[in-house]
């Protein structure tokens, strides 16, 4: 086991790892910039170190400053979390040039299953479901019409390198291709460096379900099941539960299987989660891989009794699978989980500042992760998640039950947040009936405009 790790990421997912590594017996280092010095990451880790100024850019993502501060504090392992440096490949390997663990997977298979064309064509190799669509980068508006031509408008194309929506177009008709080309391939390559596009089927309405897996470094593979992330705005999860009501047990493991095989194909290791969309007919097609602990592992946790942040860190020290996680687990109830995003509920403008009150909801079956506290501040340099409230339950029923409940119980003061959005998001029909796909946030948006006029007479 890891005698020390440094923890190259800050809120809470840094708490998050410090709690598993402290349950593990494994030392922790803190790195911080400037604007997070009263950070309770900083406060409970057994050492700290400041690694640069407030933007991410000159602190967070500085390699050779996290670099230096791992050599000054003589760990053995680095966890990353997720965002940041948690897929940057480059990253993993002067890890591993420096003798220190990348807690994640070989920088060989993250470039692999991040480059999202590349990851495609692995799965298709493996009998992964894809979505029909180009076999490479599309190199220009030419070749794009042909692929539009042969798989039928409308497509979607994407950032070979992308993520959060960025990049990402789509096409109704061939007039509007070109615009949409050249729109897609610019916003790629400010966003990430890289403008190359690909193409794929575009389906309406679509669910978005992705599988959680555990790696070994022994070649075995593990699933444990979905979740379900469909209520979404721009692209962006508010909302995550597991399992998904539209799985079956039959499903679930013919995926897990498949899954299995693919991934000891391609020398997966550690944690990483699988993404699909499904269609209207119950089908799921491969869309992307994430190389990392997600936002929402939390409500896997729940539903299976695995801790994943353990299972990193046991993985990473060369731990097989089997004795972490003897057998596929049974899922336990339901449950799921609600970001809290300091944002303003109605505009998503991000509201930072100082929180004057901060009350966090407790009681059976609930769960909250997070890093603020009553005057504590939320810079205005980072990502707006300052908390996730998980509830879980028997079944769904008693899950949203104990969510309405807790949400009407976490008080947050001095800044903006979503949770009058999640309050609202819990009240509505459709959603309590899980009938929903990622279109579920424009259609309720439209129904309060409508409910709000209604009430004014207008």
């Amino acid at each position: 086991m890891f005698r020390k790790v440094l923890i190259a990421n800050r809120g809470e997912i840094a708490l998050r790892v410090i709690c598993a590594c402290k349950e593990l017996g494994i030392r922790t280092v803190a790195v911080y910039s400037e604007a997070d010095r009263n950070s309770l990451h900083v406060r409970f880790a057994d050492e700290a170190i400041c690694i640069g100024p407030p933007r991410s850019a000159e602190s967070y993502l500085n390699v050779p400053a996290v670099i230096s501060a791992a050599e000054i504090a003589d760990v053995d392992g680095i966890h990353p979390g997720y965002g940041l440096l948690s897929e940057n490949a480059n990253f993993a390997e002067v890890c591993r040039a420096s003798n220190i663990k990348f807690i994640g997977p070989p920088p060989e298979v993250t470039r692999l299953m991040g480059e999202k064309e590349k990851a495609r064509q692995a799965m298709k190799k493996a009998k992964v479901p894809i979505l029909p669509g180009s076999d490479g980068v599309i190199q220009n508006e030419d070749e794009a019409l042909e692929w539009a031509k042969s798989v039928g408008f409308p497509v979607i194309l994407k950032a070979t390198a992308g993520g959060g929506g960025r990049g990402m177009r789509v096409v109704r008709t061939a007039e509007e291709l070109p615009g949409l080309f050249h729109a897609a391939s610019t916003e790629a390559a400010n966003a990430f460096g890289n403008g190359s596009l690909y193409m794929e089927k575009f389906i309406e309405r679509p669910r978005h379900i992705e599988f959680q897996i555990l790696a070994d470094e022994h070649g075995n593979v593990m699933s444990l099941g979905e979740r379900e992330c469909s209520i979404q705005r721009r692209h962006q999860k508010l909302i995550e539960e597991a399992p998904s009501l539209q799985v079956t047990q039959k499903l679930r493991e013919d995926i897990g299987k498949t899954l299995k095989r693919s991934l000891e194909a391609v020398g997966y290791q550690n944690a990483g989660t699988i993404e699909f969309l499904m269609d209207e007919d119950g089908k799921l097609y491969f869309i992307e891989m994430n190389t990392r602990i997600q936002v929402e592992h939390p409500v896997t946790e729940m539903v299976t009794g695995v801790d994943l942040v353990k299972a990193q860190l046991r993985i990473a020290s060369g731990e097989k699978l089997s004795s972490i996680v003897p057998e596929v687990p049974a899922i336990r109830g339901h449950a799921i989980e609600c970001r809290v995003n300091a944002e303003h509920p109605e505009k998503f403008t991000p509201s930072a500042g100082k929180i004057t009150a901060f009350n966090i909801p407790g009681g059976n079956g609930v769960r909250v992760d997070t890093a603020q506290y009553a005057e504590g501040v939320v810079p205005p340099y980072y990502d707006s998640l300052i908390a996730k409230l998980i509830a879980h339950g028997k079944d769904r029923d008693e899950a949203m039950a104990r969510m309405r409940r807790a949400l009407d119980m976490f008080v947050v003061e001095g800044i903006f947040t979503t949770i009058p959005l999640h309050r609202g998001i819990f009240e509505d029909e459709e959603f309590r009936e899980g009938k929903f796909d990622t279109k579920f946030m424009e259609r309720y948006f439209e129904r309060e405009k409508e409910r709000k006029e209604a009430e004014l007479g207008i």
